[in-house]
């Protein structure tokens, strides 16, 4: 950002003259970042080089949203190995800090985490380039210092220092914060349980077996990590059987799905088969049941052969009963064995009858 000279425009337009006194030069500090489509700059790219005087604030102020304006600026250092949630968190309520505050983050660099805290898993220029990629940083400083000097605030324009309020003791302090404490410009932040760097090397080692077998499943020799030619034998055999392990498993799930196949199909099967069963008892007792339409058709056929083989008589009054101009007289010897002559003198008669038929016929 270009910085302002004692003869820059003032936010009136009126040009102000080289008499100006310091108390009237405008403020020129870097705003917070508007947008999010690039990674925040380095501090040695956009240092602050604002004329005007940087007046010390309270945090009540601060709260207040004053000074109207330009930022609160608020620095907050580490280490942020690993770069995890629990730091973005803490980054997060140093920004929210104050209505309007532009966030300095601080990385130390290898030198000096190696030599007051240990060895890193990322190196300095991975750990920037973490912190400039976390949407609430607003510049980053490289190689911070390790304590914080009247030096290194008067640089960079710091209103108030936010961290953990535990006690941090390091190189030969019991705590690395308390003159900035005593100044009046620390404000705490609080800790994420349950997440750290320690914890997240904690489950690498403690898992150290299967991370190694992964990553020499992903290709990488066991010089890259550090693995004996036994312990790569044995991780190697340790995949082989795992695979086959899944093999077996995933066989015994098709096969189980094959099986539940199976039995939902003969499950299905079997009641269409119990409902045509059903159907087809249900037809045959209607046609063959007592009261089915076979026996009432077999009675009306038998009804009728009957009446065909034994029609009924007709009544004597019936013109049928009479002697048919048509049919041939009997012949004489012809004896009606229906009814035999019950006494010689009705046997006489009917001879006597028989003898006068045929002389009346001749």
């Amino acid at each position: 950002m270009p910085v302002r000279a004692a003869g820059a425009e003032s936010g009136t337009g009126i040009p102000k003259s080289p008499s100006d006194t310091m108390e009237e030069l405008e403020h020129t500090c870097p705003q917070p970042r508007l947008t999010l489509t690039a990674p925040a700059p380095f501090a040695d790219e956009t240092s602050c080089q604002c004329q005007a005087p940087h007046e010390k604030l309270t945090i009540a102020q601060a709260r207040l949203g004053t000074p109207a304006d330009r930022p609160v600026r608020v620095y907050a250092d580490g280490i942020f190995d690993l770069f995890h949630a629990g730091h973005a968190r803490a980054l997060m309520q140093a920004k929210t800090l104050f209505p309007n505050s532009y966030l300095l983050v601080g990385v130390c660099s290898d030198d000096l985490t190696h030599k007051f805290k240990g060895f890193t898993v990322m190196n300095e220029t991975e750990r920037y380039e973490a912190l400039r990629h976390c949407r609430y940083v607003d510049e980053v400083i490289r190689d911070a210092p390790w304590t914080l000097t009247p030096e290194f605030l008067e640089k960079h324009k710091i209103d108030f220092v936010a961290h953990d309020d535990i006690p941090y003791s390091s190189a030969g302090s019991d705590d690395v914060y308390k003159h900035i404490k005593e100044a009046g410009m620390f404000v705490p932040t609080q800790r994420t349980e349950g997440i750290s760097t320690s914890d997240i090397i904690t489950r690498i080692v403690r898992d150290y077996d299967v991370y190694a077998r992964r990553n020499l499943q992903r290709g990488y020799t066991a010089k890259e990590l550090n693995v004996s030619f036994i312990n790569e034998k044995k991780y190697r055999f340790q995949n082989q059987v795992d695979k086959m392990k899944e093999k077996v498993k995933n066989v015994e799930e098709k096969s189980k799905e094959f099986v539940y196949k199976v039995e939902e199909k003969s499950h299905d099967l079997i009641q269409k088969w119990e409902e045509k069963s059903r159907e087809f008892i249900g037809n045959f007792l209607e046609l063959f049941g007592p009261d089915g339409a076979w026996k009432q058709m077999f009675q009306e056929r038998s009804g009728r052969m009957l009446q065909a083989f034994s029609p009924r008589q007709s009544p004597n009054s019936s013109p049928t009963r009479g002697r048919s101009p048509s049919r041939s007289p009997s012949p004489p010897w012809v004896i009606n064995k229906t009814s035999p002559p019950s006494s010689p003198k009705a046997a006489s008669a009917s001879l006597s009858s028989m003898s006068e038929g045929d002389e009346d016929e001749k």
